[in-house]
């Protein structure tokens, strides 16, 4: 997963995984999901960021390693 944010646009890019879009939902008025040929979730794209989301915070947890 990718965080991605673009001052200039204000623009924040969640990439799920890899892969090419073909089709997009939107979700809430600026909160575009794109998905796959497949209709898998690719990105989550938030317009006029700054307008929904406090940017320092947002913060990206990782989840722990199982022990073998």
């Amino acid at each position: 997963m990718k965080i991605r944010y673009s001052k200039e646009t204000d623009i924040l890019l969640i990439e799920l995984r890899d892969g090419t879009p073909n089709d997009s939902v939107d979700l809430k008025e600026g909160v575009i999901l794109h998905l796959d040929r497949e209709g898998l979730p690719l990105e989550i794209e938030v317009l006029d960021a700054t307008k929904l989301a406090m940017l320092n915070e947002i913060s990206v947890m990782r989840p722990l390693e199982l022990a073998a």
